[in-house]
This record gives C-alpha cells, structure tokens and sequence, in this order.
C-alpha cells in the first residue's frame, strides 16, 4: 500500500523547508534508513531519511521548491499502483461539502463564478522557472543583491554560483539548480527582495517567461472585493497569496547636479565617501560627466572644485539605506526590550592578579590571550555552576541549557553581529582565544556562515577596549542574560587603612526577571568574580 512522504519539522523554530537536492528519482527501489533527498531549512541543509521500503513513485517538489511542514513530499509504494486518492485527499479535505439549504447554495453561487473573471494562467508550456530568494537565515525577511555574477543571455548550470546576496547576518553567494539560459534578472543590486521573491528566471532561449511575472502578480490584480456573505474557501484557493518581486528601494545616490543626473563610477563614490567630499563639488571628466576615481584624486576641497566662488555655506544630508542587518538589529532588539521585564545587576571585579596572569599566559601560550578571552572562560564556567543564567524564555517553559555556548558580540560596519563559541566550558582559553579571533575576523568580513551565529545560549558584549566604563546591554532574545563588560581602570584602593594602586572592571549582567531573579544573578556574578580575582581557579 502506498504511503506518503512528509516534510518532518526539522527544528524547533521550522516552518517549511526547501528541496535542496534529490538523491533519488522516480521508479528508484528505495529502503527504509535510506537518504533521499537534501532539505534546506531556517537552520541548516539536512539529511531527509526515507522510513518505508517500496519504489518511488512520486516526486511532487522540484529543487529549490519549499514545502511546509507536513505537506507531502514524495510517495512511495509498489510498482503500477494507484496513488491518485492520496494526492486528492488533501483537497478534499480542505474544501468540505456545504450543507444543502437554499441560503447556503444562493450565497456559494456568486462565489463560484469568481474564478472565471482571471481564469489561472497556464505554465505547462513556459520552459522556464523562476528563481527565488531562499531564507537563508532564520531571522532573514529580504535578501539585498549585492551582486550579480552572471548576465542576461549567459549559460548557467546547477552549482553556479549566480549572484552575491547581502542577508541581516551576512553576505552569501546564491547557487543556482536550473540548467539553461539567464533569462530574466528581477533585481537590480543594491535592490531588496523578499523571501520567496522572484530573483531571475533561467530556461530555453526564446520561452515566453513573461507568463510567469504575469502568474507571480495576477492575483494581485485579480482578488475581488470579498462579498459579506462569501465563504472566504474559494478565492483562497484560486491562487496562492501575491508575492511582491521588486520591493520599493531607495537608490544609492547622491544629490543630482541642477539639470543633470550626476553620474560617478562606484570606486569614485567609496573614495568620496572615506574622504569626505560631496560629489556635486567635483567635476566628472569621464563619458557623459562622470565623475571618475582619478577626479575625486584629484580633486582640492580648498579650491572649491568646480564652484570658484564661494558664496556661502549649503545645508546637505544624506540618506542611508537600512541594511538588513541593521533593519534586523532593530527588530530583535526592538522585540526582546518591549516583551522583556529586564533589570541590572553590576558588580566590581579586581582585575590585579588577572593581569598578571595573562602576561604569564602569554608568556607560554602559542595565542595572545586578551582580557575578553579571560572574561569569555570565567563566564563559560560560571554558567555551567549556574545553568538557570544559561536559560531560554520559551513562552510556556523555560529551556535550561546543560551546554553552554557563548555568543561573542562584534560590532562591525553595518551593525552587530554575535559569532558563536561552542561548548566553551569545555574548551581551553587557548582555543578560545584562536577561535575568537577566527570568528571576529569572519564576522568584518562577512563570511560567516548559519552555522556560526546560531545557537547562542548566553551573550558578552564587551565595549572595554572602546574606553567605556560601563554600561548596559539588551538581552538577546530567548536568551535570558547578557553580560556588559567595561574597561579596565586604575583606581585607588583602601586596604587596613592604607591607600594603593589597584585595577578595576566593572560587569554589569542584563536578566530577564521572568527566568532569572536577584538572587540567582548575584550568585552567578559573585561566582565569575571568583574567577575572575583569582585566575588559577579556572584551570584547577
């Protein structure tokens, strides 16, 4: 007998996954345990394990497609069988029959004929698909083409990597699974889309893929006024919900010239940008007026440019694009300050002897141990002795980790991002320190990867080295801590009477008072003093 093949909820926070590779095809003779396909999900590209044996007879999601949670994936059974009932039974169940009175039939009538109106394009015969924009972090909303990589009228295969998209976290390349001819480019860069928007189109040369666009906006246009009293069942399944391709952007321009478009390469604009200079200052002896890296080299701000008399001073301001990272930062943070009763804990910490422990360790250690290194270990072990510190808010119950993964705040152009430390309770302060480093260098250069800002269960966020003394974070949710570190400062100390020279560090630890109370906080700053004032303690 024939069974279907669902789409298992491979993480706690997945709600659909995308077909990202086939590793059999229809009629393949198929075993329980064996791999069939490659699921990208919010988290990470998994596995999916077949549990029947039989033969594959169906395959109903292409690569690249996305399927939710329990939708049907593929069907297995014996050969020649009959499956047709099991695709049918989903539709029938979601289109129940109405009970048989006039007022029901009189008022399903009008509704009925509403499909005729926009009758549902016809793609059999388009020899072309769409590529859209994947999730591809779990918080990602739209995806920014940063860049593209390939032309209209270009040849592309399944693996090429097509384009560069800037995400909240950071910038990954777009793989493209169509073999065939680019056809259509949707976005230009610099140009948002959202998740499951149209990016480009690939298929034969000539195939008419403006039936697709006019697919992807007709129901849009097409969706009437509802009737009072229309049951809401049959537009809904007329068409799935419209998908805007080409969200409104703001171009990255900079004011135009009176009567002119100014026009500058974008090396010219980096260059103008670093140095300071207002590109309507300089003159553009490039094609058509435009403004070239050698002009903006060129150019001397104290000559006024192209403006040789100074007739007074002009009020200028630019506007900057949010980035997705920064719309994203703006969002969780927004979410976490608003929903969470938070409340702070600080605490001063004697940095004396871990001073001069560190120019030991780096005496002796193949890596430079820095202050955050120390504090990130001291933390690591503190959470483990403390672990309701190392919670998440889940709504209904609170998740206490028994593993502890710091996250490590970074502060880089576009915002913050916040690359992960695994199992760091475990792990030396020499490997910490080398995988800090390797992690914070990623993260300026927007290379990290999913797996290197997920899974966070506590956060530093150290603004020390900035000459900050003190201050205080928001937590990042469902975390329900997150440690603030200062700087180090000489200070004067009394001890019996007798004024001396001392270090100090101020921490201040966020909590969200729905998890942690005032005195489980005190107990886990009280035990990273420890640490802390004593460094041998963590390596006992």
């Amino acid at each position: 007998m024939a069974e279907i093949i669902r789409m298992p909820k491979m993480s706690d926070t997945m709600l659909e996954g995308v077909i990202a590779n086939w590793l059999k095809k229809e009629g393949d003779v198929i075993k329980s345990g064996d791999i069939i396909a490659e699921v990208e999900t919010d988290k990470a590209t998994m596995e999916l394990e077949n549990y029947e044996d039989g033969t594959l007879l169906y395959i109903g999601v292409k690569v690249g497609e996305a399927v939710p949670v329990d939708g049907i994936i593929a069907i297995v059974g014996t050969p020649g069988e009959d499956y047709s009932a099991l695709l049918a039974a989903p539709a029938a169940a979601t289109s129940p029959a109405p009970v048989a009175s006039e007022p029901v039939a009189a008022a399903a009538a009008p509704v009925a004929q509403a499909p005729a109106a926009t009758p549902a394009i016809d793609l059999s015969g388009v020899k072309a698909v769409a590529v859209r924009m994947p999730k591809m972090s779990d918080t990602m909303i739209e995806g920014v083409i940063a860049k593209w990589l390939k032309a209209v009228g270009d040849v592309i295969k399944n693996g090429d990597i097509i384009a560069e998209v800037e995400t909240d976290k950071a910038t990954m390349e777009l793989e493209n699974y169509e073999d065939g001819t680019l056809l259509y480019i949707g976005a230009k860069e610099g140009q948002g889309v959202i998740v499951d928007g149209i990016i480009a189109i690939v298929g034969e040369p000539g195939a008419n893929f403006q039936l697709i666009l006019d697919a992807e906006a007709a129901p849009k246009a097409s969706i009437p006024a509802p009737a009072p009293a229309a049951p809401v069942a049959a537009p809904v399944a007329s068409a799935p919900a419209p998908i805007v391709t080409k969200a409104p952007v703001v171009e990255e321009k900079t004011a135009s010239k009176p009567g002119a478009e100014l026009k500058a390469s974008p090396l010219a604009r980096a260059l103008a940008k670093e140095k300071g200079y207002n590109l309507n200052w300089i003159t553009g002896t490039g094609e058509g007026g435009r403004i070239t890296k050698a002009d903006v080299e060129e150019y001397n701000p104290n000559s006024g440019g192209a403006n040789t008399n100074f007739t007074g001073g002009v009020e200028s301001f630019e506007d900057i694009p949010n980035s997705q990272m920064r719309k994203t930062i703006a969002r969780r943070l927004s979410e976490s300050k608003f929903s969470a009763p938070e409340f702070y804990l600080t605490m001063e910490i004697n940095m004396d002897k871990a001073m001069e422990a560190r120019v030991s360790m780096n005496e002796t250690f193949p890596v430079k141990i820095s202050f955050n290194d120390m504090v990130i270990k001291a933390t690591a072990l503190s959470l483990a002795k403390h672990p309701k510190v190392n919670s998440y808010w889940m709504e209904d119950r609170i998740r206490v980790n028994k593993h502890v993964h710091i996250g490590m705040a970074v502060a880089v152009e576009d915002g913050l991002l916040v690359p992960v430390i695994r199992f760091a309770s475990e792990k030396s302060i020499a490997q910490i320190s080398a995988e800090a480093k390797d992690l914070g260098a990623k993260a300026k250069g927007k290379l990290l990867q999913p797996k290197d800002w997920e899974g966070n269960t506590f956060t530093v966020s150290n603004l020390g080295m900035f000459g900050i003394d003190q201050f205080t974070s928001i937590i990042n949710s469902p975390e329900s801590c997150i440690l603030a570190v200062g700087g180090i400062k000489e200070t004067v100390g009394v001890k019996n009477g007798q004024f001396y020279a001392t270090n100090i560090m101020k921490l201040t630890l966020t909590c969200d008072h729905r998890v942690v109370d005032g005195a489980t906080g005190a107990a886990f700053l009280l035990t990273l003093k420890q640490y802390l004032e004593d460094p041998i303690k963590m390596f006992l």
